[in-house]
């Protein structure tokens, strides 16, 4: 059996304020990251664990918004969520439904273009706008950078989240678990106690 599990490390980038947090806790089941409306409440990468004992572990990396940087420690912060994309077997880019790419959603493509792994859109937030807004802002992504997969998604009510963990496993390498037993329930991992 273990040798049919999958492991591997899932960095959650975009800009401040699109859901990350909330995202991370719908999937691990509990309130482990911060969630706040004030944008740039996570300083540091937080890491939690997802265990399925049918397919394996993702092990998701939470970081600080991507934005312009005012002072030291927003570099800081900017700076750490630039990092997370290194070393990483996939990443998922949050964003809100919009057709409006920016200064701030360039930055965040320029990055990933020297990502090599997969880089998966997910759409965040898609029950607050009809079915043809969806589609307008995949239509206008899709000609900003060559994503592997595009998915819509509610991290508020749980929309498409099953569809969004079947996906992330397809990427995954096939691997033996990060994580015994005593760790296999949802952790909030600080990134220090990682190499």
């Amino acid at each position: 059996m273990e040798q049919n599990l999958k492991s591997g490390f899932v960095t959650m980038i975009g800009r401040p304020n699109v859901g990350k947090s909330t995202l991370m806790n719908r999937l691990i089941g509990q309130k482990i990251a911060i969630t706040s409306n004030k944008p740039q409440t996570t300083r540091n990468r937080i890491r939690t664990v997802y265990t399925d004992p049918a397919r394996g572990q993702i092990v998701f990396v939470d970081t600080p918004g991507i934005h312009q940087a005012k002072n030291r420690l927003g570099e800081y912060m900017v700076q750490t969520a630039v990092e997370s994309i290194k070393d990483v077997d996939a990443i998922l880019w949050l964003i809100e439904p919009g057709n409006f790419i920016g200064a701030g959603e360039r930055q965040i493509i320029k990055q990933l273009e020297q990502a090599s792994v997969p880089v998966l859109l997910v759409m965040n937030k898609a029950d607050t706008v009809k079915k043809e807004n969806i589609l307008e802002c995949i239509d206008t992504y899709r000609r900003v950078f060559a994503f592997d997969e595009i998915i819509p998604v509610s991290a508020l009510t749980g929309y498409n989240l099953d569809d969004l963990v079947d996906t992330v496993y397809q990427y995954l390498p096939y691997g033996p678990l990060f994580f015994d037993e005593e760790d296999r329930k949802s952790t909030r991992l600080n990134s220090s106690h990682m190499a």
